[in-house]
């Protein structure tokens, strides 16, 4: 990923959506969790936007941005919070959760903050099972070693 140069990620609307260094995401929701998981992997801290002075057209644009900025983050705490879900209940880094959650929601065909709010009711009531492409059997989850402290007592 080139765009990651003096700590910095990129961030940038591309022809098919979002693109974050040098991944593709399909809406701004998934691009600011994958900046913030790419960031957090790659160590860089989250800085303020510099203000710089703009010209009316440029302020117009930064106005949709901000716009656009603001609807992404009210969706993205449900897409953290269905991450923290799936990572849970799959025993996933966020990462793997997330490219889980993406890649349903591709399958699915469904918007990922839709799909997100599906996974999360689930959590809270277990009336409402996961979608099929989220729900793993019990033996497809990442399996860990034994805990220490059983190979001691076999021992």
């Amino acid at each position: 990923m080139g765009d990651e140069s003096a700590g910095e990620l990129v961030v940038r609307r591309s022809g098919q959506g979002w693109q974050v260094g040098g991944e593709e995401a399909d809406d701004l929701t998934s691009a600011m969790v994958l900046a913030d998981l790419l960031a957090g992997d790659l160590g860089v801290a989250g800085e303020a936007p510099r203000a710089e002075p703009a010209s009316q057209d440029e302020a117009a644009r930064l106005a949709v941005t901000v716009a656009q900025l603001e609807h992404a983050l009210t969706a993205r705490v449900r897409v953290e919070q269905a991450i923290g879900v799936l990572a849970e209940r799959h025993r996933l880094r966020p990462r793997e959760a997330f490219d889980l959650l993406r890649s349903a929601a591709r399958a699915d065909g469904q918007k990922l903050t839709e799909l997100a709010g599906i996974v999360v009711d689930s959590a809270s009531n277990p009336l409402l099972p996961l979608p099929a492409t989220l729900a793993r059997q019990a033996g497809a989850t990442r399996q860990r070693g034994p805990s220490p402290r059983r190979s001691r007592a076999r021992s």
